[in-house]
């Protein structure tokens, strides 16, 4: 399953991010990832969460994520969770792209049994309609 965690800038979302991160690593039994760009959640996110940089592997846009979401998956076959925060400023194309982008992760998500959470930069109404159903906003 894919949600979007929406909502403007200081509303909120990083902090249900780790909320629900540190919730994951507590209820699964394998492995519980999450990217970011830039190291800003060392010391939020428990040490059991597998905790990943983008700027590391230079990863930038929404091709070079899903490449890397999928290795993820391929390499571990026991990930139950993937939370991604800054999705925009991974992906600097913002929301052109991010509903083609959502259903590749859909199948991805089906195919490998993980959750995978993207943090989304935008107001409500930015979301193309066919994503609204896998929106929670913040």
């Amino acid at each position: 399953m894919v949600t979007l965690l929406i909502g403007k800038k200081g509303s909120g979302k990083t902090k249900k991010l780790i909320q629900l991160a540190n919730e994951a690593v507590a209820a699964s039994q394998g492995n519980v990832v999450v990217i970011e760009k830039g190291a800003k959640l060392t010391y939020d996110i428990t040490s059991k969460a597998r905790l990943i940089d983008t700027d590391q592997y230079s990863i930038s846009g929404y091709d070079m994520l899903f490449g890397f979401l999928s290795g993820i998956c391929a390499g571990n076959y026991d990930v139950t969770d993937i939370l991604v925060d800054s999705t925009f400023k991974i992906c600097p194309n913002g929301v052109d792209g991010l509903e083609a982008f959502t259903k590749k992760l859909q199948d991805l998500s089906e195919s490998s049994n993980a959750n995978i959470i993207l943090l989304i930069s935008a107001a409500e109404d930015e979301i193309p309609n066919d994503l609204n159903a896998v929106c929670e906003k913040v």
